[in-house]
């Protein structure tokens, strides 16, 4: 299996991130993606930026498009972070994402009272609507999430307001990142983010005693 030159990074144009990444995987079929190739292909051609989404799009490729794409945990040869497509041949797509009904999305909100609706331990973000996120900066945004996460059940009831919670930009992307699936690692700073300050405290007092003797 070769490794994809350098020189191709960069010259995907397309408006969508998963967009720019479905071509250049179909470029590529065989060779051989680094994380970093695949994040500069990810890059905003106007901004230049990387987006932060940039893995779940990859995660669309396979679960909506239907597209396999190998990982280490796939093949023995491949490395951390290194990804291939053996195949332009594709699965039968996922069923298409579900959103909550107009009416139902109103439901949701009149019950968060147009607040985040995260819960750890007992105690919920509260974030609301247009406010200014305290902890991660930014006006707020509420956006509808399947309690039951898409791959377990992608057929969530549009009309149905107990299937649907409302969060935060914020909190959408700490549900997503308990779990690295590029390095197969826990993300510990995203868990001790997302829980409660009860448990922050333990979590602060067990680290206090556990380095007592280097201090």
């Amino acid at each position: 299996m070769a490794d994809i030159p350098r020189a191709v990074v960069g010259k995907y144009p397309q408006k969508s991130v998963r967009k720019r990444l479905e071509a250049f995987f179909l470029d590529n079929v065989g060779k051989i993606a680094t994380r970093e190739q695949v994040q500069q292909v990810a890059r905003d051609p106007k901004t230049k930026e990387i987006p932060e989404n940039w893995h779940q799009r990859l995660s669309e490729l396979r679960t909506d498009s239907g597209y396999t794409i190998l990982t280490h945990r796939d093949r023995k040869e491949l490395k951390i972070s290194e990804y291939l497509m053996l195949t332009a041949d594709r699965r039968p797509a996922a069923s298409a994402r579900v959103r909550p009904s107009t009416q139902t999305w109103k439901k949701v909100l009149e019950r968060a009272t147009h607040r985040c609706e995260w819960n750890e331990g007992g105690e919920t973000c509260d974030n609301k609507e247009s406010a200014i996120d305290p902890i991660g900066g930014g006006t707020v945004h509420l956006t509808p999430d399947h309690k039951t996460p898409h791959s377990v059940n992608p057929a969530s009831d549009p009309n149905d307001a107990n299937a649907w919670q409302a969060l935060c930009g914020r909190h959408q992307i700490v549900k997503k990142n308990f779990w690295d699936s590029v390095s197969g690692k826990l993300n510990a700073y995203a868990i001790v983010q997302a829980a409660s300050k009860t448990v922050k405290r333990e979590i602060y007092a067990f680290l206090k005693d556990f380095f007592a003797e280097e201090e």
